[in-house]
């Protein structure tokens, strides 16, 4: 079999990208996830983590001005986000988060996870606006708990958003905290840091790679 048979029945690259809707860091990181695929095979498999359970016990060593992004308000998105994921799949998942994510962070200035807000984003992801109703509920904490709980092993340490896992030399999943980027990496570009990652993931002394962050995210 040729080299380009191969590459033709290849099977995709699956990815699994755990998110908290209302971390701005992770929205851009999920963009560049998305402009990488354009140009790699990827099967991106989407999932919530919770910095609100992330910081449960934590509030008063958080300032007051965060607590609707890791307060129990902040349950409100990925309690949605979930109850979408029960009743239909994970393009609905997909469509959502890239709803929330551009009234949260690309239009909008800090991110407020209002019942309005929840609502408009279903409306315009195509999903019934009365999923708004478990944002105030705990019908489906048990999976938004468990998958939170999945992006901490995917890792192995206790972590904030977003979690990125993607196979290592074996084929097994290998999880990370991040890329950070900003503004987010298009074309080639964005293609060459996927790349960059599957080569880490690759290597099994690998843990890990980071330097500060020069202001904050810039959205285009």
């Amino acid at each position: 079999m040729s080299d380009t048979e191969t590459s033709q029945t290849a099977a995709p690259t699956p990815v699994d990208f755990w998110f908290d809707p209302l971390c701005a860091w992770t929205w851009m990181t999920s963009r560049w996830l998305l402009e990488a695929a354009r140009s790699r095979d990827l099967t991106i498999r989407w999932h919530v983590m919770s910095l609100a359970i992330l910081n449960e016990g934590r509030l008063d060593h958080i300032p007051e001005e965060f607590h609707d992004l890791v307060g129990p308000k902040g349950l409100r998105p990925v309690r949605v986000i979930v109850a979408a994921q029960q009743r239909y799949d994970g393009d609905a998942v997909a469509r959502l988060y890239t709803e929330l994510g551009t009234r949260f962070h690309r239009d909008g200035g800090t991110p407020s996870p209002t019942l309005d807000t929840i609502e408009a984003a279903l409306t315009a992801a195509g999903l019934p606006a009365d999923l708004v109703r478990y944002a105030d509920k705990d019908t489906y904490d048990t999976e938004v708990r468990a998958s939170h709980a999945r992006s901490q092993a995917a890792v192995g340490e206790e972590t904030g958003s977003p979690v990125l896992a993607v196979p290592d030399a074996t084929g097994s999943p290998r999880g990370f905290n991040g890329p950070v980027v900003t503004p987010i990496p298009r074309g080639e570009e964005a293609a060459r840091l996927w790349d960059a990652i599957l080569l880490a993931a690759s290597v099994p002394s690998f843990a890990e790679l980071k330097r500060t962050r020069a202001g904050g995210p810039v959205f285009e």
